[in-house]
């Protein structure tokens, strides 16, 4: 694992690291900020945020401004990138496919398969070097993201329970097996059986997997100009069903960029440290 950039920023640190991926087979990068509780040798919670198409582990470091409140609640935030890159990774014919667009599940379908496990990279091969190496306290771990991400966040917090107590979104593809983005995602990376398609799509799995949060935190925008893809009222009506606690808030005038995030971020931390004290 090599350090490639370090900021200082709130008394802690924010970090890009990068090494070789068994899973992704290829060099991958990620982000983790470390707030001045951890440098000082504190285990402290920590929280993965899953970014949305075309960014990367950047993008949410930059434009989310999350730092300030982790610094204060002692959170860290790691950040991985939403795809394997580089030569010899395959690439889709627009940006919702390919590099950028891995959707945070295993490929079984060729061309994708042999790079594509961004499942496996999260939540075995990643959580397990972060724990590792730094004050992670391991039972104190949660999960947000944003679109793509959000989708990634809620699909994985259901699988993965032991792993993750706490779980946000905003403005997740809460349907994907109900969507253009989904259908084009899951035909290419999974093939046309659709029945695979519903193991990763979290309105199907919370109506599986029944209640297993004390709370979900969605937030959505009336003006998000994708929110014919996002189906949000389904998984409110899969969590009904199985009486999963949800709080979904709806927001006049708000889009699907990070000037929303930005507006909301700071609700988002507090909720997941609220969530991960013992």
């Amino acid at each position: 694992m090599e350090l490639i950039q370090n900021n200082r920023s709130f008394e802690g640190e924010q970090r890009i690291y990068r090494f070789d991926s068994r899973y992704l087979k290829t060099p991958t990068k990620f982000g983790i900020y470390l707030p001045p509780q951890a440098l000082e040798g504190h285990s402290c919670p920590a929280l993965f945020y899953l970014a949305g198409l075309t960014c990367t582990e950047e993008t949410f470091a930059i434009k989310a401004h999350a730092q300030r409140l982790a610094s204060q609640l002692g959170l860290i935030l790691i950040t991985p990138d939403t795809s394997p890159r580089g030569e010899g990774v395959a690439e889709g014919d627009n940006w919702d496919i390919g590099q950028g667009a891995g959707f945070y599940i295993n490929a079984t379908q060729e061309p994708w398969a042999e790079h594509y496990q961004m499942e496996s990279f999260i939540v075995d091969e990643l959580y397990a070097l972060v724990t590792e190496e730094f004050v992670i306290h391991s039972g104190r771990i949660g999960i947000f993201g944003h679109s793509m991400g959000g989708h990634g966040a809620l699909t994985l917090a259901f699988k993965y329970p032991e792993k993750f107590k706490s779980v946000s979104a905003f403005a997740p593809i809460c349907a994907p097996s109900q969507c253009p983005w989904g259908d084009k995602a899951f035909s290419n990376y999974l093939g046309e059986n659709r029945e695979e398609w519903l193991k990763h799509d979290a309105t199907a799995l919370v109506q599986e997997k029944g209640a297993l949060f004390n709370d979900i935190l969605i937030d959505q925008g009336f003006s998000d100009q994708f929110y014919s893809q996002l189906n949000p009222a389904l998984f409110q009506q899969a969590c009904d069903t199985v009486n999963q606690p949800l709080t979904l808030r709806e927001h006049q005038g708000y889009d699907h960029g990070y000037y929303f995030i930005q507006s909301f971020v700071d609700d988002h931390l507090q909720f997941h440290a609220v969530q991960l004290n013992p």
